[in-house]
């Protein structure tokens, strides 16, 4: 039995892992993991996750959640047994992007949060699924749940993370990289290079899904999740 730490995405909490949750759990040991709502920096947020959790860990991150489980390894490489990584980037943000957060921020302080969340609505699923009431409703729940406060908080951390790109190859532990076939947020390009800089990666692109595969295609992360969980190496 492995303990598996699923990491959320940006301004997100289990709500995203209600379709891997129960299937996990019957296997592995599982745990939903909230630093990113309780630290400043994806470095803070790594130390006291491995502060959290002992022993020998598997991190499952999405989004921002896979860029925390990558500075966890970086941190502790000795304690990371696996990582899975669902729609997640090991780059900074590039200068166009910094804009776009720092312009949100700006609407999250003037109490315009809805309309940035309806309009980033468009830009989390497939197309197939931009009318899906169960995943849009889902979606703007936890964030409107979150808060603006904490939406300028994380933002602010994806924005001063560092390029992790750099210490990939030094990755040791086994990697799954998986990424939603019309992710619009971090493209199919970001889960080919981090798969391309660690040669042991298993890349996979899900059909049918966008950025929250896990919410869009929970059958198929799933199988992916539990058989790659499975081919760990014993004592993982």
């Amino acid at each position: 039995m492995q303990n598996v730490i699923l990491l959320p995405g940006l301004a997100s909490d289990a709500t995203i892992w209600l379709g891997q949750l129960p299937v996990l759990a019957t296997r592995h040991r599982v745990h939903v993991t909230d630093v990113h709502f309780r630290f400043d920096t994806l470095p803070e947020m790594a130390a006291a996750l491995l502060a959290e959790c002992p022993g020998p860990l598997v991190l499952v991150g999405a989004s921002m959640g896979g860029m925390l489980a990558l500075e966890a390894a970086r941190q502790a490489p000795e304690r990371v047994r696996g990582i899975a990584l669902m729609g997640s980037s090991a780059r900074p943000d590039t200068p166009e992007l910094k804009r776009l957060r720092t312009d949100a921020i700006a609407l999250f302080e003037q109490g315009r949060m809805e309309e940035v969340l309806q309009a980033n609505t468009l830009f989390a699923f497939h197309p197939a699924h931009a009318k899906r009431r169960d995943l849009i409703d889902g979606y703007l729940g936890f964030v409107r749940a979150a808060g603006a406060a904490q939406l300028i908080r994380q933002n602010r951390a994806v924005m001063a993370r560092p390029d992790l790109r750099p210490s990939l190859p030094a990755l040791r532990c086994p990697l799954l990289v998986a990424c939603g076939e019309a992710d619009l947020l971090t493209p199919v390009e970001h889960s080919r290079e981090i798969a391309a800089l660690v040669p042991h990666a298993r890349l996979e692109i899900v059909a049918g899904a966008g950025h929250m595969l896990t919410m869009e295609q929970p059958a198929r992360v799933n199988a992916l999740l539990l058989a790659w969980l499975q081919g760990l190496p014993a004592g993982a």
